[in-house]
């Protein structure tokens, strides 16, 4: 039977065909309805579709084509949140690029409708081969960026109250997506790989928080959020330093996060971002234990670069030295999407030749995807 984890994984998001871009604005201009525009989007959606099924993807995504960027899907559908900038900015070779605009709790939270179940529903009824994934940003990226400005105290008395809530609402949406049938569900998290980075943990303590605490809390947060996910709905978690047209927000290992990701949060696979020096060596696999796969981002998608298959099996070799083998998985870093809009560094093109590389070296590593 085909399902999850596999050995040849996408992190879910691809670049938004120019019709979509041009209608998203014209529906925010107001110059397109409501209808029309969703019309545009399951016109684009089937087509990305289709394109993943051609590939011979063994997960399949709609894009994430009804949301303007990864974590706004979230954000959009629930009420209470407004944005503030926090400390963290986005940078590359040439320094720092400005800071990251944050979501913070400027009333009590809950959805004004399902967040991403619709999208599922839709989704599933169009994907004739491989599994539907959903994906969703990860709780903890609503509470890490900002600390203790993510809520204002008037609304919430505490971390822990705000906290509290958040786990709520995801709890109420996975019990959406399994009514739907979902069975498997990936969530996106900046706030870990970010806190790996010695330079935004000296943020953390500046703003007296502890950044190893913080870790544990998380953990803890994303098993709170998953608590009543049915026995058949398998869960990944996509660990990022951010991607906006090439730059990114941190730098530095697994080391700092590592045991408590893999031994004490609970999810079943982990696609985690290693196209660059900036993700460390793969040393932090060791505390991987058995029955959990791991998936190597070894494909940019920052660049139209091709990847060898040599050099991609090399790095999975090293991998193999801390987990065996059997454990991992091959994926591109991150989404091809970057930041939702025009000026993307990989086209349609650079996607197909970037996924077929995968698929490849998949098969020739693990006999199959």
């Amino acid at each position: 039977m085909n399902r999850p984890p596999f050995h040849a994984e996408h992190i879910g998001s691809f670049v938004r065909p120019p019709r979509l871009i041009e209608a998203a604005r014209a529906y925010k201009a107001g110059k397109l309805d409501e209808a029309a525009f969703r019309a545009v989007q399951d016109d684009a959606i089937r087509e990305i579709v289709a394109f993943q099924e051609s590939l011979g993807l063994p997960s399949i995504t709609d894009g994430e084509f009804r949301r303007r960027s990864w974590s706004a899907g979230f954000i959009d559908a629930v009420e209470g949140f407004a944005l503030r900038d926090g400390t963290l900015g986005f940078r590359d070779e040439s320094g720092v690029l400005g800071v990251a605009a944050s979501p913070y709790a400027k009333a009590r939270l809950k959805r004004k409708h399902r967040i991403v179940a619709d999208d599922y529903r839709f989704l599933k009824g169009m994907v004739k081969g491989g599994v539907a994934k959903v994906t969703m940003a990860a709780p903890d990226v609503m509470h890490w960026f900002l600390g203790p400005q993510a809520f204002e105290t008037s609304v919430y008395r505490d971390r822990e109250a705000f906290l509290a809530d958040l786990a709520r609402l995801y709890r109420e949406e996975i019990a959406e997506l399994a009514n739907e049938g979902c069975t498997y569900l990936q969530l996106d998290d900046t706030a870990l790989p970010c806190n790996c980075d010695p330079n935004a943990r000296k943020d953390v303590v500046a703003r007296g928080e502890n950044p190893d605490e913080l870790t544990e809390r998380y953990a803890r947060l994303f098993n709170e959020a998953i608590a009543q996910k049915p026995a058949g709905m398998t869960i990944g978690i996509h660990l990022c330093r951010g991607n906006l047209k090439g730059a990114w927000m941190a730098e530095g290992g697994y080391e700092p996060v590592a045991d408590a990701l893999f031994n004490r949060l609970n999810a079943d696979v982990y696609c985690l971002e290693y196209d660059t020096q900036r993700a460390g060596d793969f040393s932090p696999l060791r505390y991987v234990p058995k029955g959990k796969r791991v998936i190597l981002g070894l494909v940019s998608t920052k660049t139209p670069v091709l990847e060898s298959k040599d050099a991609l099996k090399r790095r999975i070799d090293e991998a193999a030295k801390h987990v065996p083998l059997e454990q991992l998985g091959l994926s591109p870093q991150c989404g091809f999407s970057s930041g939702g809009g025009a000026g993307q560094t990989v086209t349609q093109d650079d996607t197909r030749r970037k996924l077929e590389r995968v698929l490849e070296t998949a098969r020739d590593v693990w006999g199959g995807t």
